[in-house]
């Protein structure tokens, strides 16, 4: 369509005059987007927008773990690092410290004394990890259910965890009473058995430690076993009996295969409670008669309390810490390569 003057009528008027290809004319001679009178946005800048609210997202949890790192860094990290430098000297707090280099760990590790104290805590250990982990496990199978009364029987059996174990030591003194009117002297002689010495003998007063260890680590195990069976699929065990296998069988081939992880979990746990005994042992003994039932720990802290000591006790502290790694690291070692097959 042709106006008057026969040429065709252009685009209509703009107050920028007129356009071509939805450009403006400032654009056409090459005229920069925010000189023309507007801007565009500038999506360049947007990944570097997002890094850093991603940033800042992370950084939220650690802000919320602060007070606990500080905390840690100070009451734990500081003091490790204090005691790793004190084992290669001779602290002596008004003469300054003598460097020694390995002695202190040689005399740790060849003294008397502290070879039989590292026995005992490795027998220690090992006792109190087998029997509350058997315990633990029996305890566990005898209150497994969903009857009404059993939680006033688990109820029970957790007492001895949250009981403080001052008090706990001084029951247990009381009833590991050498004389014959004690109470498990009282209970043997129902039986025909006269009256044990238990604490005061040479010959008991580990075993006896080791019982009061394992009869306050067995209902923490307790629980560690009723929630790992919870977790056990009840189909597998009608499954199993439907195929005409036996209670044992069902017990070797669906019930510890499904417990191998909390086993080792708890065997861990354990054996890092065993080696670590100092209270029961200080309560109850404090490493009597005639050293019977010392440990490293006690022995540790008599070197550096009592005796002054602190350059030796430090190296004894390395050791145990040391022997605590190692079990640590062998057992998340062979969970991993079980659980790799």
């Amino acid at each position: 369509m042709t106006n008057l003057t026969g040429r065709r009528p252009g685009p209509p008027s703009s107050p920028y005059g007129t356009h071509a290809r939805g450009r403006l004319p400032d654009q056409r001679r090459g005229v920069p987007s925010h000189v023309a009178g507007y801007d565009r946005p500038d999506r360049s800048r947007r990944p570097v927008r997002r890094a850093g609210r991603r940033r800042r997202v992370a950084l939220i949890p650690w802000l919320f773990l602060a007070p606990a790192l500080l905390l840690f860094v100070y009451f734990k990290l500081l003091p490790l690092l204090q005691a790793i430098k004190m084992s290669f000297y001779d602290v002596r707090p008004y003469l300054g410290d003598r460097y020694v280099g390995l002695g202190n760990y040689v005399e740790v590790t060849t003294q008397p004394l502290f070879t039989k104290a590292i026995w005992q805590t490795l027998v220690l250990a090992i006792g109190t990890t087998a029997g509350s982990i058997v315990l633990g496990f029996l305890l566990a199978i005898l209150v497994e259910g969903q009857a009404r009364h059993l939680w006033l029987v688990r109820t029970a059996a957790f007492l001895p965890v949250v009981t403080t174990m001052a008090v706990v030591a001084e029951v247990w003194r009381v009833m590991y009473y050498p004389g014959g009117t004690g109470a498990l002297n009282t209970l043997l002689s129902w039986v025909g058995v006269g009256p044990q010495p238990f604490l005061a003998s040479e010959h008991q007063s580990l075993a006896s430690v080791m019982v009061v260890g394992i009869w306050r680590g067995a209902p923490y195990d307790m629980m560690i076993f009723l929630a790992g069976l919870a977790s056990v699929d009840r189909n597998l065990y009608e499954a199993s009996a439907v195929d005409g296998a036996k209670r044992q069988d069902r017990f070797r081939h669906v019930t510890l295969p499904a417990l191998r992880p909390v086993i080792t979990i708890l065997f861990l746990l354990a054996a890092l409670r065993g080696l670590r005994s100092f209270t029961e042992v200080f309560l109850l003994t404090n490493g009597a008669p005639n050293g019977s039932s010392e440990v490293i720990m006690t022995l540790i802290y008599k070197l550096g309390a009592e005796q002054g000591k602190l350059g030796v006790a430090a190296a004894g502290a390395m050791v145990l810490f040391l022997a605590i790694a190692t079990v640590t690291l062998a057992v998340n070692t062979w969970r991993r390569r079980v659980a790799a097959r």
